[in-house]
C-alpha cells in the first residue's frame, strides 16, 4: 500500500458523532463517504435520532467498514416509543458495531414531547446502556440541571459516554467531566458567540474532548450556512490547536485516542 505524504505525516480524524442517514445527503451520500478514508477522515460514528434514523444507521454500519454506530432515539423523537418499538432499539443496539446508546438526553427547546416523556425514556435508555455495557451519547440542551439530576440518580458514572455538542459552563462541564465523560466539541466552538464552550475547551483536559460534526447541521467557519460533515473537522482542530497553545497534530493524535476509548474500538 502506497500512503501519501499528508497521510505519513498527519493522524486522521475520528467524527464521533454525525447524521449521515440525514436526507440532506441523499443524492451523493456514497460519494462523500467513500471519499473520507483518502481526505484523512479515519472512522465516523452514525448516531441514531429515531426509529427511522436507528434502522437507516444499521444499514450504512453494515456498508461502510469505518463507520460506527451508535442507536437511540433523540429526547424530541421519544413521543414515538413504546415497549414493542424499543425493543426494537434494543435489538439494534446488540449490532456488532454499534458502539453507543444514543443519542438520549432531554431537550427543553422544544415543548413537545412533554419533559415528563422526555425523562422517562432518558432513564430507560440510560438503563439500557448499562444492561448493554455501552457508554451514552447524550444530548442536553436548555436542561443542565435536569441532566445532571436524572444522570446522578441513575449512577451515570458507571455507564461512561460523551456529552454531545457541550453547550454549558465550565462549571457544569466539571460535573460531567467528574462522572468521567467525555465532551463533543464541534463546529460551534469557531462561532462568534461560542464564549462559554471556548472557556470550557480552554479548562477541559484535552484527554476529555473528542471532535465531532453533528452533520449536517451545525458548520464551523469559514463555511457556516453550508450543509456540515466530516471534512470541516480540521477548523475546529485547529481552534482547538490555538486554545490550547499546542500543535493540530497533539489534538489530531490525542482526539483519535479518546474516540476509541470512548467506544472501545481497538486502534489499528
Amino acid at each position: 500500500m502506497e500512503f501519501t505524504e499528508w497521510e505519513i505525516e498527519m493522524t486522521p480524524i475520528f467524527d464521533t458523532h454525525a447524521h449521515y442517514d440525514d436526507e440532506a445527503f441523499d443524492e451523493d451520500r456514497d460519494a462523500l463517504l467513500s471519499s473520507f478514508p483518502a481526505n484523512g477522515i479515519g472512522k465516523v460514528t452514525n448516531v441514531g435520532a429515531s426509529l427511522a434514523s436507528c434502522e437507516h444507521t444499521v444499514k450504512l454500519m453494515h456498508n461502510y467498514d469505518f463507520l460506527y454506530g451508535a442507536i437511540g432515539v433523540h429526547p424530541t423523537e421519544t413521543a414515538e416509543l413504546n415497549e414493542e418499538n424499543f425493543r426494537r432499539v434494543e435489538e439494534w443496539c446488540r449490532e456488532p458495531k454499534c458502539v453507543a446508546v444514543g443519542e438520549i438526553g432531554l431537550d427543553y427547546y422544544w415543548d413537545e414531547p412533554g419533559r415528563e416523556i422526555q425523562k422517562k425514556w432518558f432513564v430507560r435508555q440510560l438503563q439500557l446502556a448499562r444492561e448493554l455495557g455501552l457508554p451514552a451519547v447524550i444530548h442536553s440542551r436548555e436542561a443542565a440541571k435536569d441532566t445532571v439530576d436524572l444522570m446522578t440518580q441513575q449512577h451515570a458514572e458507571e455507564i461512561g459516554g460523551v456529552i454531545h455538542c457541550f453547550s454549558y459552563t465550565v462549571e457544569t462541564a466539571k460535573i460531567f467531566l467528574d462522572m468521567g465523560f467525555y465532551l463533543g466539541i464541534g463546529g460551534v466552538l469557531t462561532y462568534k458567540n461560542a464564549k462559554k464552550l471556548v472557556e470550557t475547551v480552554e479548562y477541559a483536559p484535552l484527554d476529555r474532548l473528542v471532535l465531532e460534526t453533528d452533520c449536517p447541521y451545525l458548520t464551523p467557519v469559514p463555511n457556516r450556512g453550508k450543509r456540515n460533515c466530516s471534512l470541516n473537522i480540521p477548523y475546529v482542530v485547529e481552534k482547538i490547536a490555538q486554545l490550547k497553545g499546542i500543535t493540530e497534530e497533539e489534538v489530531r493524535r490525542v482526539t483519535w485516542e479518546n474516540a476509541h476509548r470512548l467506544y472501545s474500538i481497538p486502534i489499528q
